[in-house]
């Protein structure tokens, strides 16, 4: 019997299937072990030893237990893992294992497969290797990089810097990217300028034209800077006679992209479909085990000599000849560390332009789109600038358009880009010189400079490639543990970097600055290709990192929080300082101003929920606000004060500024009532204090239950109640909008949700049996959302993710994820009834307070 190993139960099963009896395929789930989350699994002092564990849950030793059976019974054992890093690395793992056990068979042999399909795996079959040492070198010296990165700085971060969870290599330099472009943005200051545009007619053909000339001077972008100018230049433009003086027409060439890399294809998915980096990585993943796609974690731009040829034949059926070169096209990649290992992402089958359903078929159809079109014709265009001047030369004005002769590979596909500007592809008439086209209307229109646009998961893996920075197959953990972490958010598919997060960067940035680099980690990069090239020792290459990075990790350790506080109010003292348009001192307490007090001086405070300014008379002044800058989020201290009195009661209602941010507040002492202020109010008013210090509100009577229905905002958002059941509301002006027919329907869904009193809820979708666990995997509505379940493991399935979309192997994947982590807790076992104390014994000395146990350094190192 000849045992295979592969990482993923659906990709056993396949495999098996084109393999025959000889061969038993079974699946390690990923890696089997890791470093155990502690200090020590990685020892600089002893030539970097590494303890290795395999990880803890029952479902992955019940896993292992069954490969090391297995491998006692083999003849064989074959490696057949991803063909990347992480497939070298899990390889090696699943051997030292086994030869841990005294299990590994005394043959044993490494193949890769760049697709799932009978004709490559039976292929790889025949041409085994050794495994890749060097590689697996780059894997060892990169995992014991980001332990000893995330393990020696996250401790420093947590009693250094509060509210702060965790830093990472690749993930702090990312976090910076994020920060950096904020800072850009809020220094930023808009410039007015003007264009003067002309609406032209010529043989019943409308067209703009742009003065580009006035006065004898060349417009530039900021020229006309002034609405007077503007109205003066657009006077000009009505009361000339413009006549064409010059038409150029120039053909244009537009050559295909290359097919997908890993990077390309979430950026583009991103743009294109809208699906997050680590969502598409997913669907990819299904599609590869489906034997639909090529390997989708790869840098190489290139298709095989035999997909090249499919491809053209499938171009060739579909299309005339016109669209299909004469010679096959090749590509080569211009980003930086590019290893090209691999083919780029290709479909297996030309001739099958769909795959899967739901978004992997929206996948699919991109990539093979993309493919199809890398070898196709090029693109013709022809783009056309007519020049018209008046009489004296002084104004003149230009239009461009632009048109395509022959569409060539865009009959398939076009690319994307991001915040590109609009293309001047509009047809023009065919105009001669010394035509007057009419004039039906003049605009003069404002405009104001834009600061650079935030970044766009698309844009940031795109910059963090050009960087050289990570790989592009852990973008996607990269950017989702910084959404976890609360060190960024996303708004309208745009990063907002989070208060945590710029608190953080800046720390970095402060006192380990060389290791936030950019240069320094694309640095890093560069020397584990090395070592994957079997060119370096990675022990070295450790030893070179250790001897800077502790003793600098050991010198910020030793200073007082106070004293990295103090830093960093001197190196943020722009941002939560900027100058007042008073001209007064921007660290001047505007509540020591108001009530008189002197010496009233703001600075950057260190608390127990992180990080906040406070004035230096505290306690006599008790103003503080949160660590961002005032105004950032509504909390601008200069509104603070008095907004009025309640329309009812005549009480005063103050607007204030707290830790957590802005609230308002009615009365004093324990008897006041205090209502945040929602982040989604744009037109805060003393109506709208009024609103929300009067909730809860009462809806109304339930019509079948008889008992109130309230709407109120409680700690995680708007709610709505009603004989102790809660449903959600979107926004806080649901909270007062919200009708007794809406109210009743979204309790009704709630309790649907979280089957309650209406009955067992139903499955969504049956979609199958699982290959280990046996038991029929259904999708099914939770109270926390859609989730899929064997009967004994329950997988939440991803929010950007429709339940009816969600097909037999990606389930199996959520739960066998789900289950590798560790199990759920069960009920907790009944404590032992106390002793009852003798009555005249003397009282137990009491029990010295337990002290609170270390933080899991886990964060650290992911």
């Amino acid at each position: 019997m000849q045992l295979v190993i592969v990482e993923s139960p659906a990709k056993a099963k396949t495999i098996e299937k084109y393999l025959g009896k000889d061969f038993k395929v079974l699946a390690s789930y990923g890696h089997v072990r890791d470093l155990p989350p502690k200090d020590g699994s990685v020892r600089p002092d002893e030539d970097f030893a590494m303890d290795w564990e395999v990880y803890a849950d029952k479902r992955n030793r019940e896993q292992v237990k069954a490969i090391a059976d297995a491998a006692k019974k083999a003849d064989r054992l074959v490696l057949a893992t991803d063909p990347d890093r992480e497939g070298e690395a899990i390889s090696w793992h699943v051997m030292d294992v086994l030869k841990k056990r005294r299990a590994l068979p005394a043959k044993v042999e490494r193949v890769t497969f760049n697709s799932i399909t009978k004709q490559a795996v039976t292929d790889a079959m025949k041409a085994p290797r050794e495994l890749d040492q060097p590689l697996i070198d780059a894997y060892l010296g990169r995992r014991a990089l980001d332990y000893l990165f995330g393990f020696t700085l996250s401790p420093v971060l947590w009693r250094k810097l509060p509210g702060a969870k965790s830093a990472g290599r690749v993930q702090s330099v990312a976090l910076r990217l994020i920060v950096s472009r904020e800072r850009e943005i809020e220094a930023f200051r808009a410039d007015e300028y003007w264009s003067v545009i002309a609406r032209l007619e010529y043989d019943s053909t409308q067209f703009d034209a742009r003065l580009v000339k006035y006065k004898g001077e060349k417009l530039e972008k900021l020229s006309l800077g002034a609405e007077a100018v503007a109205m003066e230049a657009k006077a000009a433009v009505e009361n000339g006679r413009f006549t064409v003086e010059d038409v150029e027409t120039k053909p244009l060439k537009r050559n295909p992209a290359p097919p997908f890399t890993t990077s390309t294809l979430q950026q583009e998915a991103a743009r294109k479909l809208g699906f997050s980096a680590s969502h598409t990585m997913r669907l990819a993943q299904n599609l590869y085990e489906a034997g639909a796609i090529t390997y989708m974690r790869t840098d190489g731009v290139q298709m095989d000599g035999s997909a090249i040829a499919a491809c053209r034949q499938a171009i060739g059926e579909r299309y005339e000849s016109a669209y299909l070169p004469e010679k096959p096209r090749h590509y080569s990649t211009k980003a930086k560390n590019a290893q090209e290992a691999h083919e780029a992402i290709r479909p297996t089958d030309f001739a099958r332009d769909r795959a899967g359903s739901g978004d992997e078929a929206k996948l699919y159809s991109l990539i093979w789109k993309r493919a199809m079109a890398s070898q196709m014709a090029t693109a013709q265009l022809e783009r056309t600038t007519v020049t018209l001047r008046e009489p004296t030369g002084q104004h003149e004005l230009r239009a461009t358009g632009q048109v395509v002769v022959f569409p060539g590979y865009f009959a398939v596909y076009q690319e994307g880009f991001d915040d590109k500007d609009d293309d001047e592809d509009g047809l023009l008439p065919l105009l001669r010189k010394g035509d007057a086209p009419a004039r039906r209307s003049v605009e003069a229109n404002q405009h104001f400079t834009q600061p650079p646009p935030r970044f766009s998961e698309a844009s940031l893996v795109k910059r963090l490639e050009e960087l050289g920075i990570g790989r592009p197959s852990t973008y996607a953990s990269t950017i989702q543990t910084l959404r976890d972490r609360d060190y960024v958010r996303m708004e309208k598919n745009r990063f907002f970097a989070e208060e945590s997060g710029r608190l953080l960067t800046a720390f970095l940035e402060r006192f380990f600055p060389t290791y936030v680099a950019y240069d320094f980690t694309a640095g890093m990069e560069d020397e584990l290709d090395v070592v994957s090239d079997g060119r370096e020792d990675y022990k070295a290459l450790l030893a070179k990192f250790w001897a800077d990075f502790k003793p600098k990790a050991d010198e910020v350790m030793e200073k007082l929080p106070s004293e990295v506080t103090e830093v960093l109010d001197e190196y943020l003292s722009d941002f939560l300082f900027p100058p007042r348009e008073d001209g007064k001192d921007p660290r001047a307490c505007p509540l020591c101003e108001q009530e008189g007090r002197d010496g009233g001086r703001l600075s950057l405070r260190g608390g127990r929920f992180g990080a906040f300014v406070a004035c230096r008379n505290y306690p006599e002044c008790k103003y503080t606000h949160r660590f961002a800058q005032p105004g950032a989020d509504g909390a601008d201290p200069a509104e603070d004060g008095l907004m009025g009195t309640h329309p009812e009661t005549g009480e005063e209602i103050h607007r204030k500024s707290g830790r957590f941010g802005p609230y308002v507040q009615m009365g004093e002492g324990k008897e006041a009532k205090r209502a945040s202020i929602p982040r989604d109010l744009d037109d805060f008013d003393l109506e709208w204090a009024v609103k929300l210090l009067d909730l809860p509100r009462i809806i109304g009577a339930h019509p079948e239950t008889g008992k109130e229905i309230e709407a109120a905002i409680g700690r995680y958002g708007p709610y709505l109640r009603h004989d102790g059941k809660y449903a959600k509301l979107s926004s806080t002006r649901d909270v007062f909008e919200t009708g007794m027919n809406a109210a009743v329907a979204l309790l009704a869904e709630a309790a649907n949700r979280k089957g309650g009193s209406r009955g067992k809820a139903e499955p969504i979708k049956v979609l199958g049996e699982h290959p280990t666990s046996g038991g029929e995997i259904k999708v099914m509505p939770g109270r926390y959302g859609p989730y899929v379940t064997d009967g004994t493991t329950n997988a939440t399935i991803p929010k950007d993710v429709k339940p009816e979309d969600v097909e037999l192997a990606q389930a199996i994947e959520l739960i066998d994820a789900r289950a590798a982590k560790a199990p759920a807790k069960k009920g907790r076992k009944k404590a032992p009834a106390k002793k009852k104390a003798p009555a005249k014994k003397a009282a137990a000395k009491k029990a010295p307070a337990r002290k609170p146990s270390k933080k899991s350094a886990q964060e650290a190192a992911e």
